[in-house]
């Protein structure tokens, strides 16, 4: 049972080390929070502001198994932006991050009324392009040798998927 709820202060060292982790940090964002310090403020942030950003914690059968977020790109347009997600390596290899995205998406289009969800990732992440399209996200193209990361200029993979994407 795969089920999802929001970061709580007590989750902040186990997210860092799961975040920092040296076969997680290399696939993440530079720019991703890794540290306990960084984590705890974005769980504040997340409970200071649930209608614009999140950082949720994906539970299989009541124990943490990974992390995924959002945040608000535009308030006019109902358009989040996922990403963070990673899964802890007992848990990786049976899709639970793929439950975790379609609650997180039924979540942010039901409940939070966003009308687009987009995600990002770099284009040697194979894992996590093969997560998106599992996930129901449509690949709409490629930023170009877009961020620097690891000395070298990497694409970023980029994903959108609409309400209506998810309707039968």
């Amino acid at each position: 049972m795969v089920s999802l709820r929001r970061a709580r202060r007590d989750d902040a060292d186990w997210l860092a080390e799961l975040l920092g982790g040296e076969d997680t940090e290399p696939f993440l964002s530079a720019s991703r929070a890794f540290d306990r310090e960084t984590v705890l403020a974005e769980i504040e942030r997340s409970e200071r502001e649930p209608e614009t950003f999140g950082r949720f914690v994906v539970e299989a059968d009541g124990e943490r198994a990974g992390v995924m977020g959002f945040e608000e790109r535009s308030g006019v347009h109902r358009i989040a932006h996922l990403g963070g997600l990673a899964v802890h390596p007992d848990f990786r290899g049976r899709r639970i991050a793929d439950e975790g995205a379609r609650l997180l998406q039924r979540y942010l289009f039901d409940e939070l009324g966003f009308h687009r969800l987009e995600l990002a990732c770099y284009g040697f992440n194979e894992r996590a392009i093969k997560h998106a399209e599992r996930a129901g996200f449509v690949r709409e193209g490629v930023k170009r040798r877009a961020y620097l990361r690891h000395g070298e200029w990497q694409d970023a993979i980029l994903f959108g998927l609409l309400r209506e994407d998810l309707e039968p």
